[in-house]
């Protein structure tokens, strides 16, 4: 046997040989037996379905020589049969009905058959489109898909990678991985037809892509490296799998669309299909992670940024376009994975200013509980730009609101040598002014006045006055009263010193040993009398004592007052 444009296939025919050669159509058996004198009979058949195998199983049937049907030989003995007119027409239970029985009651009745029949068809496509054998195994699989996955995925979680949703991957979906697109895609078309789950069809998209599109180095540059051919398959790969992704929300995961992605870029796509990945990025931006963001810049060039910032600022605009029509994830989540995004591009030596504050500042306000993201994000950008000028730096700091900051990040802000001195005065004057807005709070019970209402407002006010004023009383009370006590301290050290002196002292003393009470009550009386000139009441009945030239007539009424006339200063 020797390969030409055409194939050339040299067969030993015996001598003896004529009658089981019948199947094959009159021409080629007039060709054989005309030829019988000659040791070797050589036959040009072009475009046999199968090639040198598939003729070599007409062959083996038509001399009776015994071999295995299988669903990976099915469509090839079928192909050839019908290339060679191996019908009824010339023989009884030709080849082409024997194949056809095999098909229609063994292969097309069970999944993994069927698509094992479909994959025997991509060699010879075109004659198996003739005898409809593609369109019969299309409809097979699509109809098994659906019965065998119908009720297994209506409780699939959509928070869940698909990719490892176990209610949905079976053998079979492993099997269509490995049909070539055109027939992958008709097979998925058809399946959807019959009302197979979205939600299960992501999976196995997800499968198909891993697969076909492993070869690439989305994760890395050098996109000129890909070679022509290769770049063009993978190019019509990744077009049919993004026109293929269902439109029902997180059917699919954030982790393919994002292969996906990467993969158009580096084999350069049609914009439509990059536009059609960019907006279901941002519409499953509230369940992705900072791999699936972050796109790796496709380019020999020295000066472009590390990841593909224009992409990433496109993807988040599509999100906010999905938020006003109400379809978005989470805010705060999406929040912080954007600011753990910005902060990881502003390591990036290459990234300008502009692009910076463009890419901080398309995070909206409401998605942000604080900004202490984005002040980290411009910390670790003024940190990788050491050489920026005052102005760029004041710049950069523009992206977040200093008021909004936290207590530890204001704490580490005023303290960051980076930051230019009108931001970090900025950050002291907002803390100030919180602390002050606390302080007020605790001392002056706006609540309540603000809780009342217009009719009971006056009343409120001077309600409010008189607390005030009695809590200064109360002040002033505690005053006089500490203020009482040490004179009554300084008395009692003065009097006992100036004792030992006089005997009317000496009697006092003897008296308050008998009497405690009676010189404290005296101590105090003489210390208020001599300090408050209008405590008169407390003085005592008759002439002073020691005074010249007036001799007491009763002495005991001069040290000791009368207990009627006691005085309280309460």
């Amino acid at each position: 046997m020797e390969r030409t444009s055409q194939w050339i296939f040299s067969l030993d025919i015996p001598s003896d040989v004529t009658v089981h050669a019948a199947g094959v159509p009159f021409s080629l058996h007039k060709a054989v037996l005309e030829s019988r004198e000659a040791e070797k009979t050589v036959l040009v058949l072009p475009d046999v379905p199968g090639g040198s195998d598939g003729f070599e199983l007409a062959a083996k049937f038509c001399y009776g020589i015994h071999f295995d049907v299988t669903p990976e030989n099915a469509a090839t003995l079928r192909c050839v049969a019908e290339y060679l007119e191996m019908t009824e027409k010339y023989a009884a239970s030709n080849l082409v009905q024997r194949s056809e029985t095999y098909i229609n009651e063994v292969a097309l009745k069970t999944l993994p058959a069927a698509i094992a029949v479909l994959r025997n068809c991509e060699s010879f496509l075109s004659k198996a489109e003739e005898v409809e054998l593609v369109s019969r195994c299309i409809d097979a699989i699509a109809f098994l898909a659906c019965k065998e996955s119908q009720g297994q995925v209506t409780a699939a979680p959509a928070s869940r990678s698909l990719l490892n949703d176990d209610l949905v991957v079976e053998q079979w979906s492993e099997d269509l991985t490995s049909l070539r697109i055109d027939l992958f895609q008709r097979v998925l078309v058809a399946m959807m037809s019959r009302g197979f789950k979205e939600a299960a069809l992501g999976s196995i998209l997800t499968l198909y892509a891993h697969k076909s599109l492993c070869c690439l180095d989305t994760y890395g540059t050098g996109a000129w490296k890909i070679e022509a051919q290769l770049a063009q398959e993978k190019r019509v790969v990744v077009e049919t799998l993004a026109g293929l992704l269902p439109r029902e929300s997180r059917a699919v995961s954030a982790s393919l669309i994002s292969v996906l992605l990467r993969a158009s870029i580096l084999v350069e796509t049609s914009e439509a299909c990059r536009v059609n990945l960019e907006r279901g990025m941002g519409s499953s931006l509230g369940c992705a992670v900072l791999d699936d963001i972050l796109i790796p810049t496709y380019s020999s060039s020295t000066d472009d940024t590390l990841f593909d910032v224009d992409t990433l600022h496109r993807i988040v605009s599509y999100h906010l376009e999905f938020e006003l029509l109400g379809s978005c994830g989470d805010r705060e989540s999406v929040g912080k994975l954007l600011e753990s995004c910005i902060a990881e591009i502003a390591s990036d030596p290459n990234l300008s200013v502009a692009k910076f504050v463009t890419l901080a500042e398309v995070i909206p306000d409401h998605y942000k509980v604080t900004e202490d993201g984005v002040y980290r994000a411009v910390d670790i950008y003024l940190k990788a730009h050491p050489n920026l000028s005052d102005l760029e730096r004041k710049k950069v700091c523009t992206v977040m609101n200093c008021q909004r900051l936290s207590k530890e990040a204001c704490a580490h802000a005023v303290q960051n040598e980076r930051l230019p001195v009108y931001t970090a005065v900025q950050v002291l004057f907002y803390e100030q002014q919180g602390l002050q807005a606390v302080i007020s709070e605790k001392l002056m019970p706006v609540e309540k006045l603000c809780s009342c209402s217009s009719d009971n407002l006056p009343a409120a006010l001077e309600m409010a006055s008189l607390q005030r004023e009695n809590e200064a009383l109360k002040l002033k009370n505690l005053k006089l009263k500490k203020k009482l006590e040490d004179m009554e301290k300084r008395e009692i050290v003065r009097f006992s010193g100036s004792g030992s002196d006089s005997s009317s002292a000496r009697d006092s003393t003897a008296q308050s040993s008998d009497k405690p009470g009676s010189l404290r009550r005296k101590s105090f009386i003489n210390s208020m009398s001599k300090s408050l000139g209008w405590f008169y009441s407390f003085a005592p009945i008759g002439p002073a004592q020691g005074r010249a030239g007036t001799t007491p007539a009763n002495p005991e009424a001069c040290t000791k007052p009368r207990g009627h006339r006691r005085h309280s200063v309460s």
